[in-house]
């Protein structure tokens, strides 16, 4: 099983591909034209709005709180977005590339079906650990989002499913897991990788490490869709 460090590792270099991507995705409303400037500080930008809204809210955020959390003049802010539901939008957008990109990433370099559910597994909690201001992000402003950012936040959540049925359905047929309805299932384990995030304070006061909880999560979904077939988890 892939440690946390590496994980961290492997997010902090995707990050930047991503702010790189958003950048020339949007190159003709960014008024910096240097792009490794403009990565340096969309990340920036990102990580002040996560801090500052994690702890006011994104809508008592003013541009001048972010101003003093980025390090940027307020002239500077408005050469990489127009306002904040713009700002909110790429915000969104960052974080959803990056969850999905790394997790089947992930499960794409698994050998076997076994592999690949832990992988996704994994890869889904370490994601929400290493990321968990993003997350919370999205749980708290998703009440916010307008009808193009909730379709495409639905859109995420059915793709990430997706990941997970098509591994079970898979196994069923090659006879590796018996489940009755790979989607159903698969939106449970969906919602156990969500406990995580949603519910941290209350593992962390039980003294549960990510790692743990990864591993007792492993273990609960094989035995349900592995009866009898018990696996060590390394």
């Amino acid at each position: 099983m892939i440690t946390l460090s590496e994980f961290k590792n492997l997010v902090s270099l995707s990050k930047r591909d991503i702010c790189r991507e958003i950048y020339v995705e949007n190159a003709e409303k960014i008024k910096v034209k240097k792009e490794d400037r403009v990565v340096k500080n969309l990340a920036k930008i990102f990580d002040a709005t996560l801090a500052i809204s994690n702890k006011k809210g994104f809508h008592a955020m003013s541009l001048r709180n972010l101003s003093e959390g980025a390090g940027l003049s307020m002239g500077a802010l408005y050469s990489y977005f127009t306002g904040k539901d713009e700002l909110l939008a790429m915000i969104q957008e960052q974080g959803r590339r990056l969850t999905t990109r790394i997790l089947v990433e992930q499960v794409e370099a698994a050998p076997g079906l076994r592999e690949k559910l832990r992988a996704g597994i994994v890869a889904h909690i370490y994601l929400s650990e290493v990321m968990q201001p993003w997350f919370y992000f999205s749980f708290m402003e998703a009440r916010n989002l307008d009808k193009k950012q909730m379709k495409a936040a639905i859109e995420s959540e059915i793709l990430t499913e997706q990941v997970f049925a098509d591994i079970l359905r898979s196994g069923r047929e090659e006879g590796i897991f018996e489940v009755a309805d790979p989607d159903m299932t698969a939106a449970l384990i969906k919602a156990n990788l969500q406990e995580w995030y949603v519910k941290r304070w209350k593992y962390r006061s039980r003294g549960v490490a990510v790692e743990d909880y990864a591993r007792f999560v492993i273990g609960w979904v094989e035995a349900f869709v592995c009866p009898g077939r018990p696996l060590a988890i390394e």
